[in-house]
């Protein structure tokens, strides 16, 4: 069984990357798992523990930290937000893709220890977008806006260090890319290369000498 790729999905707050990854999940698109990350702020209206994330106390975090069970953590907005290995690496092993939603932060580790993850950034279609979504979504009091919006424009610059670029100027749109990235991965020969054996041998051929 070939492993599973690995795809990072970053962006700036209110880009819609946590939409994308929704329609994504919903979609129906078998073999791949989304990567459920710790964090120490508290949920928001309508999340649920263990779904959107692993809600946890800074303890519980600073001793996951000295236990070596992440794979990345960063401080995000003032928050601690990090991957565990044990999201990750055995969905991988069972030919499982999975999808992590984390910032550039975080995103920058991951590749440094996993280089053949597919990094992938989600960009607003201008500021002004990313400031009426942020806006738009009533969670965050005029302050946090502003200091959201003046963190990503350092954000946004680091799209230049991924591997693929989504501009979220329509979620149906934005959808249909994310999907055919993933798509494209698993069609190259090498991961589906079990299958096609398979098939020459139907056709009575040796797969060692085609």
């Amino acid at each position: 069984m070939p492993r599973g790729e690995l795809f990072i999905l970053s962006a700036p707050s209110g880009a819609g990357k946590t939409t994308l990854v929704q329609r994504l999940i919903k979609s129906g698109l078998p073999g791949i798992a989304f990567s459920v990350s710790h964090t120490t702020r508290q949920p928001r209206p309508g999340e649920v523990d263990g779904r959107d994330y692993h809600f946890v106390s800074p303890a519980t975090f600073d001793h996951m930290v000295a236990d070596g069970r992440f794979l990345e953590w960063a401080e995000v907005h003032n928050h601690r937000y990090g991957t565990s290995h044990q999201e990750v690496f055995p969905r991988l092993e069972q030919g499982i893709d999975v999808l992590l939603d984390i910032d550039v932060q975080g995103a920058a580790q991951l590749v440094s220890r996993c280089p053949e993850a597919h990094s992938i950034f989600v960009m607003p279609p201008s500021f002004a977008v990313l400031k009426e979504r942020l806006s738009r979504r009533g969670s965050d009091d005029p302050a946090t806006i502003a200091h959201r919006l003046s963190v990503s424009v350092w954000e946004i610059k680091c799209y230049k260090n991924y591997r693929y670029v989504i501009i979220n100027d329509d979620a149906d749109r934005a959808s249909e890319r994310l999907t055919a990235i993933i798509l494209e991965k698993r069609h190259r020969q090498e991961r589906i290369g079990f299958e096609v054996q398979e098939i020459l041998k139907s056709f009575h051929l040796d797969p060692g000498s085609t």
